[in-house]
């Protein structure tokens, strides 16, 4: 009897202390989390470097990590030097042009003697000095020039013509020749794993020296300035809460009272959903609750995944 008693004074003041313990002047209660990012490599290829480690503050923009870019800039090469090419492939219609203004130039030539001796023998004919004959062969003579060189105009033009659709033709190639260069310049880029947002590294996953994949992480990082209280409140509790409301957060300093710290409310649910509890009753199922987000300043006390209280303030 004794015992029973001794055992009913020595849990009295667990027993009391559990009923404190267990007032909750919270609203709502639920766990810290932060905008979590993570970071692949948009290239293939052998990290060169990668000069973060878990804990590090890195900031926004800073270069990370090096991706070998070698076979880019050797396909890069190879392009420019296609470009190089292609002035070899004109074809310079100069000397052909030249060529052909020379020969009409001796037509000219001809064609002015002729037209002397024309008018020389056409006064010849009308003095009766000469026969009609040796006017009409003068004659026959200057048309057949005047032809030659007509048919040597037109011999310029077509070479000038040909020339230049086989030059545009070659020169057609530069434009999407030039468009791969850029995308390669693109891509070399990209070997740079240049950091998104200014925080925290939280994991690393990969190391100097490996061979990574496009689109496989690299590291998890998240601004700590701001963390994010992630709470539920019933359907009841909706109405006293709205967007950018001005809330009471609280946290356990683990020396047996509280830190509380200014919220204010970014996202609300629009639907709701069962109580998130690993282990459920029947009746915990039944309850509906609705998701909402609070945004907190860390002063570097809080932590990811740290319990935290909510207290709507009237």
């Amino acid at each position: 009897m004794k015992i029973n008693r001794l055992f009913l004074f020595a849990g009295l003041p667990v027993i009391l202390f559990a009923c404190n313990n267990g007032r909750d002047n919270s609203d709502a209660s639920g766990v810290f989390e932060a905008e979590e990012v993570i970071v692949s490599s948009e290239l293939p290829g052998k990290i060169l470097e990668f000069s973060i480690n878990e804990g590090d503050q890195v900031p926004m923009g800073k270069m990370v990590a090096m991706i070998d870019a070698t076979n880019l800039r050797l396909q890069k090469e190879q392009v420019e030097a296609s470009i190089g090419t292609l002035q070899e492939k004109v074809v310079d219609v100069g000397p052909q042009v030249k060529l052909l203004e020379d020969q009409l130039s001796v037509q000219q030539t001809q064609l002015d003697a002729l037209l002397r001796e024309k008018v020389r023998f056409t006064n010849l004919v009308k003095e009766q000095a000469a026969t009609q004959k040796q006017l009409d062969d003068i004659t026959s003579q200057y048309d057949q020039v005047v032809k030659q060189m007509e048919v040597t105009r037109r011999q310029v033009t077509v070479q000038k013509t040909l020339t230049g659709t086989q030059n545009r033709s070659v020169l057609s190639e530069r434009s999407p020749l030039s468009k791969r260069v850029a995308q390669l310049d693109d891509q070399i880029q990209r070997a740079a794993v240049i950091n998104p947002v200014a925080g925290t590294v939280l994991a690393k996953y990969a190391q100097s020296g490996e061979i990574t994949a496009a689109g496989k992480a690299l590291y998890k990082i998240a601004g700590l300035d701001t963390l994010r209280l992630r709470a539920y409140i019933t359907g009841n509790q909706l109405a006293a809460i709205k967007l950018n409301q001005q809330v009471k957060v609280s946290v356990d300093d683990g020396k047996g009272s509280f830190r509380n710290y200014e919220g204010r409310v970014t996202w609300i649910s629009d639907k709701a959903e069962f109580t998130p509890k690993t282990i459920q009753t029947k009746e915990e199922r039944a309850n509906l609750v609705y998701a909402v987000k609070v945004d907190v300043k860390n002063d570097g006390y809080l932590k990811i995944g740290m319990y935290g209280e909510l207290k709507f303030k009237p």
